[in-house]
């Protein structure tokens, strides 16, 4: 099977900070791949080193066998790769189909002249995007909200709307920081379910982190466990909640 991202024995160094140490893992192709570990294990730097915030001291990291290393935010972007944030970053006065419309913005096709005139080609570009952002909001059934403010908006149906934005991009590879996060027990099983359908029905390739170690067991088809930006389990996900040196992590006592 293909691997979609490759991590190959990568550092990550801030002054005296070690972020991640030598780490290695491959995200196979049609994977619900998931990350785990306490706070401060590593988690999110892995996320910006696949999206380019960060620079690996040290290590490699590979897109479809694409080193990334000289590799803009932006281009990682397009090369099919898109991601939500541990924290909302959604336009909070703009509605709910503006705000996954940004995320359909790099599917449009025209200049700034055409856009000018509102040419025939703009219009259907344009129209193209409304229907990417409509199926996209059918998908994650938020038609009440459509044109809804984000500041009026649930915190949970605001994560959902990220989650929009985010497929609105229409990636091949979809990662997703603490999907879950601040959630309580029904919008979790909600957002567990799209997260299911959209690795299943549009067969994308999920990669998450999260703290919900349930949601984690009960979805994810590969996970790797991090501690101190080191690399503790990697495999099963029912193999990681028996394994002593997980058990140790998370709740500080070993079997």
């Amino acid at each position: 099977m293909n691997s979609l991202i490759k991590f190959e024995n990568v550092s990550l160094n801030f002054g005296g900070v070690n972020a991640l140490t030598e780490v290695s893992f491959e995200v196979p192709d049609n994977s619900l791949f998931a990350i785990i570990g306490p706070n401060g294990a590593g988690k999110t730097s892995i996320f910006n080193c696949v999206s380019g915030i960060y620079r690996p001291t040290t290590g490699v990291v590979k897109i479809f066998d694409e080193d990334i290393s000289n590799i803009k935010p932006d281009a990682i972007a397009n090369l099919g790769v898109s991601r939500t944030f541990q924290n909302i970053e959604l336009f909070e006065n703009m509605t709910t189909l503006d705000n996954i419309l940004i995320g359909a913005h790099r599917h449009i096709d025209y200049g700034s002249v055409s856009g000018l005139i509102f040419s025939k080609k703009t219009r259907r570009e344009e129209e193209k995007a409304r229907q990417i952002a409509e199926d996209i909001i059918d998908f994650l059934e938020i038609e009440e909200y459509r044109y809804s403010y984000i500041l009026s908006l649930p915190y949970g149906i605001q994560k959902r709307i990220e989650l929009g934005r985010a497929l609105a991009m229409k990636p091949k590879i979809l990662l997703l920081d603490e999907p879950a996060a601040g959630m309580n027990n029904e919008e979790t099983e909600d957002i567990a379910r799209f997260i299911l359908d959209i690795h299943e029905e549009l067969e994308i390739t999920v990669v998450l982190i999260d703290h919900d170690m349930n949601m984690v067991m009960d979805i994810a088809t590969e996970v790797i466990v991090m501690d101190f930006g080191k690399k503790l389990f990697d495999g099963d996900p029912k193999e990681a909640a028996k394994d002593s040196s997980v058990i140790e992590a998370y709740l500080g006592v070993s079997d």
